[in-house]
């Protein structure tokens, strides 16, 4: 089991990031905004991931990056409920929330939300067959 989040892993491509922004489909589940963008060239590459807490929201550098840095790590040890099948994707985790929340509380959220995540991707995939 890789548990790595090297940069490969991470969406950091302006383009990408406009386009995961302006074609893809989102869902929400407190504290977080799932926006996600299915790549239409399929190949079996890896998923990028982008990491947003808003300095609306959390107003101090400080808070924002510690949330970032749980946010991180809950989805390092969980990015393998995403299916090694599933096709490649830009995926969007979003913080809505005004308050830092548990280390606990957020990998939960995100376990849930990486599973809905593989759920709608595998649904979608059943469809184009």
């Amino acid at each position: 089991m890789n548990c790595r989040l090297p940069k490969s892993e991470r969406l950091h491509a302006d383009k990408l990031i406009k386009e995961l922004f302006n074609e893809g489909s989102s869902f929400f589940l407190y504290p977080f905004k799932v926006q996600f963008y299915v790549k239409k060239d399929q190949g079996i590459g890896t998923s990028q991931v982008l990491f947003s807490v808003s300095k609306k929201k959390i107003k101090k550098a400080v808070g924002r990056n510690f949330v970032k840095r749980r946010m991180r790590e809950a989805y390092r040890l969980n990015k393998a409920l995403i299916p090694p099948s599933a096709p490649d994707m830009s995926i969007g985790l979003i913080y809505v929330s005004s308050d830092l929340m548990e280390f606990s509380e957020i990998q939960t959220k995100i376990t849930l939300a990486l599973k809905k995540l593989a759920s709608i991707v595998s649904e979608n995939q059943k469809q184009h067959e």
